[in-house]
């Protein structure tokens, strides 16, 4: 009888010691996901926004020396999009690679120095016009996929500063947005881009529109639709800035 006693007496200790050690790990995942900044990213796949400030006596050449030999970059890696600023910017152009990892596009970088005809065609001749360069790296959000328009147009690039903090902060209330406007027919929504090198807690969104005007149009409409104000009402509290730009597609531009 003493022994059985003894025996259920560990048993139980052992009980609430292993439910003692399960509520703390409980705890610390609780508390590790309220500092979160966000989902994990597991998708190792990233884009790359490359802004070229252009010499403005050099725009037009530099516009031709693209449209005859960007054809030899875009045979090592994936270009989504070549624009040039119409709005919201000058003499201003913006390329967008993808990447399937850092690796990939380390190794990619690496070889273009080796290549004898992009380095003589273009880049001997495109440095000396180019006044600045911009880099960043983004991963598309969570909730979206990169959409190609079915036929040419505009595009719109959206620039959002967050206050700190990360999507667990202004997630949910960007999202509901940006939601809105899509479901609602007043853009047309290509992709959404987190920052994760360059300026951090900011957003590109890349709109297409038909052009010009059916931008404009969409827009003063949707600024009178008591649903989109509301849930940009509830964005802006979390946001720092915003611009905006207006670009056009180059003929080579996978994205027209």
């Amino acid at each position: 009888m003493l022994c059985t006693l003894r025996c259920a007496l560990s048993k139980g200790k052992a009980a609430a010691a292993l439910t003692s050690a399960w509520a703390d790990l409980t705890r610390g995942v609780q508390a590790k996901a309220a500092f979160a900044t966000g989902p994990r990213q597991h998708d190792t796949t990233f884009y790359e926004f490359r802004t070229y400030t252009i010499k403005p006596s050099s725009m037009v050449e530099f516009t031709k020396l693209s449209n005859e030999n960007f054809h030899i970059r875009m045979a090592r890696s994936e270009l989504i999009g070549y624009w040039s600023y119409e709005l919201g910017g000058l003499n201003k152009v913006l390329h967008i690679w993808k990447y399937d990892s850092f690796a990939h596009r380390t190794a990619v970088r690496s070889k273009l120095p080796q290549d004898k005809e992009w380095q003589e065609k273009y880049i001997c001749k495109a440095l000396p016009m180019i006044e600045k360069q911009e880099i960043e790296i983004a991963y598309l959000v969570p909730w979206c996929k990169l959409q190609k328009p079915e036929k040419e147009g505009v595009y719109e690039l959206v620039t959002y500063k967050f206050k700190p903090g990360g999507p667990a902060v202004w997630g949910q209330a960007f999202k509901a947005a940006i939601s809105t406007h899509v479901h609602n027919g007043y853009a047309n929504l290509v992709g959404i881009f987190n920052t994760e090198y360059g300026l951090l807690n900011q957003v590109h969104v890349l709109w297409w529109n038909e052009n010009a005007d059916s931008r404009a149009a969409g827009r003063h409409v949707a600024h009178e639709d008591a649903r989109v104000v509301a849930a940009v009402r509830e964005s802006v509290r979390f946001l720092d800035s915003q611009r905006n730009a207006l670009l056009i597609p180059a003929p080579f531009s996978p994205l027209k």
